[in-house]
């Protein structure tokens, strides 16, 4: 059977997505009688030809109308008009178009470095926490508690910092907070005076400028290249801005582009904090996904015990966004600091939580979820390098990172913006380099967090990529 020509009369500025324009329009005509039941319609490439929009948008279209029982797709023969309506029919249109803007939540998005909330021990996690609640000491309890999290989970912290990261400290330096936001946000509270600055990595993470200028203090950018942070940048910056007095970095795998610091900058660095006496904030907050080769120690692990250095790590990465657990390690004077501007916003944490995250660290239960997300996160890192390779080839450039749970992905000759424009059109969510620039201009780049798409959803994902190729 042919396809019956389309003439649809859309509405030449929708007001909501054209996807439901195009929904809109065909409803009409089938309520018209302009398409009879079991009309077979054009394909999608056809009729985004003869639109001029693209397929993924007649796609949607139909889409949305198969799910709503406007039309009916037959495997191997097309899209049909629906047979169950009535020859005679002349009714209201059913498909509404929203008076105000609408945002569609696309169906793939390369998220910011997100873990995949489906791979969490859910199981040991929810008997851990059961436990906690029923516990003696949880049900007895009549006062508040610790404002640096609960000391069962602080000992188990620092036991597995020490042995999975060299990093050695008294369960009395470290502070458990709801996620490393609120521990980064505690940090600068504790160490920079109203009017001082804060150097962060530029290109860089937005939400840790945030917490700093919540806290009350300037963020200046300090450029990033092929081995991480400018240290002689950094210097240079301080010497002509005093009031700079502290800097921020994510030296294990730098956010956003990737980069593992050198063992000769890090020295460098650590060697600046102390001459100029500074503050370091160091986030280690991908340190469990390392893929080849050994384990980069954290600065923290080899800076000398008086340097001031503050180390925050997060559990939320290792589990789930919705798992709120941050911690930080600190100079004694530092941690009573931000212990006391943590009781000022919030108390305490969650005990229930903690105790049960205590349990999952001291059973090894946590390293078993860390070893068994380490594989299934190499091998999509491994399926995304390969299917960039295959379909954009020498248009775009990336080294494949050693761990971590996104990818960099540049694109020096076209504009990263107008690339994630038009793969949004066709339902992927991209983070151009836009979004990680403070002072500089914007990077052509995007950051491709692979780790919560299966590996059909990657391999689709680079398809429309692909596909919306705009030079």
């Amino acid at each position: 059977m042919p396809a019956h020509p389309l003439a649809l009369d859309i509405e030449k500025d929708p007001r909501g997505p054209l996807f439901l324009a195009i929904a809109e329009a065909i409803t009409r005509d089938i309520l018209r009688g302009r398409l009879r039941p079991g009309v077979r319609l054009p394909g999608t490439r056809a009729l985004a030809r003869e639109l001029g929009v693209h397929r993924n948008t007649v796609d949607a279209a139909y889409q949305e109308l198969l799910t709503q029982g406007w039309l009916e797709a037959e495997p191997a023969r097309g899209t049909f008009v629906a047979q169950d309506f009535p020859d005679d029919m002349a009714a209201p249109v059913a498909i509404s178009v929203p008076a105000e803007p609408v945002m569609v939540p696309p169906p793939l998005a390369f998220t910011d470095g997100a873990p995949d909330p489906t791979l969490v021990p859910d199981t040991a996690l929810a008997r851990a926490f059961r436990r906690a609640l029923l516990s003696p000491a949880f049900r007895a309890g009549s006062d508040y508690g610790d404002a640096r999290g609960m000391l069962v989970l602080r000992q188990a912290l620092v036991s597995y910092l020490a042995s999975d990261r060299g990093v050695v400290a008294d369960p009395s330096r470290l502070l458990v907070a709801r996620g490393s936001q609120m521990a980064l946000f505690l940090a600068a509270k504790a160490v920079l005076k109203p009017g001082q600055a804060i150097a962060v990595e530029e290109p860089g993470y937005p939400l840790a400028w945030e917490a700093f200028r919540a806290a009350g203090a300037e963020v200046r950018g300090v450029p990033v290249d092929a081995g991480g942070l400018s240290v002689t940048t950094l210097e240079e910056a301080i010497v002509s801005a005093p009031r700079i007095a502290a800097v921020y970095v994510t030296p294990h795998h730098q956010y956003p582009t990737t980069v593992t610091m050198g063992a000769a900058r890090r020295l460098q660095l650590l060697d600046l904090v102390e001459r100029r006496g500074i503050t370091l904030i160091e986030d280690d907050y991908d340190h469990d996904y390392r893929f080849e080769g050994r384990p980069v120690l954290p600065l923290a692990a080899r800076a000398p015990a008086d340097l001031p250095l503050i180390y925050v790590g997060s559990l939320s990465k290792l589990l789930s966004p919705g798992i709120r657990l941050g911690y930080a390690l600190a100079p004694e004077p530092v941690l009573g600091r931000m212990a006391a501007a943590r009781a000022a916003i919030d108390r305490q944490g969650d005990a229930p939580l903690e105790a049960a995250l205590a349990e999952l660290i001291r059973d090894g239960e946590l390293g078993r979820h860390a070893r068994k997300a380490r594989r299934v996160y190499r091998a999509r890192r491994d399926v995304l390098a390969t299917a960039l390779r295959e379909h954009l080839g020498d248009r775009i450039a990336f080294d494949v990172p050693a761990g971590g749970l996104a990818l960099w992905l540049r694109c020096p000759d076209v504009s990263a913006e107008c690339w994630a424009a038009r793969a949004g059109e066709s339902g992927l969510a991209l983070l151009p380099g836009s979004r990680f620039a403070l002072e500089e201009a914007a990077p052509q780049a995007f950051r491709l967090g692979y780790a919560a798409l299966e590996e059909r959803q990657i391999a689709r994902a680079v398809e429309i990529l692909a596909r919306c190729w705009p030079g």
